[in-house]
């Protein structure tokens, strides 16, 4: 399966790359872009290649719909979002997603954001999309709510008491 390239008035969401394995790198390693995420540092190139392939193997399998956040005057790689973490049945997925810190601030994940979960709803077909964050991670708690995603405080995450969960169902199911 190829991924659908997304674009935006100031964006294209695009397949991910060998070519981009620079910036994945720094963007898994960063300590700002990664200060509220729990996952192995990406420490070399080498790592970037091999994240590269699981994700690209991953996408050929449907198992995750994974874009490359870049501007539309410029094809470098300035950030991520996915959707993942699916259900058994299809029709609820998490989402995720990461930007280079020159880029927050203005406004390039609510872009990016608004595109995939439009996408998840009419062309996946989803019910619900999910977003875990940091609790102290205001930037994303602000960003989730203005897309209109709804906190759920009686939910837990079981493997990270920081996160606190979000959620926002498709209004317009089919």
């Amino acid at each position: 399966m190829n991924l659908e390239i997304l674009n935006t008035a100031r964006l294209q969401l695009r397949p991910l790359t060998i070519e981009d394995a620079p910036q994945i790198q720094f963007l898994r390693s960063n300590a700002i872009v990664n200060q509220y995420v729990k996952r192995q540092k990406t420490e070399t190139i080498k790592d970037a290649l091999n994240f590269i392939k699981r994700i690209r193997s991953s996408v050929s399998k449907q198992e995750v719909h994974y874009w490359c956040i870049s501007l539309k005057n410029n094809p470098e790689l300035k950030g991520t979002i996915c959707l993942w973490n699916f259900s058994k049945d299809l029709k609820t997925a998490e989402v995720g997603y990461d930007l280079h810190p020159d880029l927050h601030g203005q406004g390039i994940m609510s872009e990016a954001l608004a595109t995939v979960v439009n996408y998840g709803f009419k062309t996946l077909n989803l019910n619900t999309i999910e977003a875990y964050t940091q609790q102290d991670n205001l930037s994303s708690v602000y960003l989730l709510k203005k897309v209109g995603f709804q906190h759920q405080p009686n939910r837990i995450d079981e493997e990270n008491a920081k996160n606190i969960i979000f959620v926002l169902e498709n209004k317009v199911q089919k």
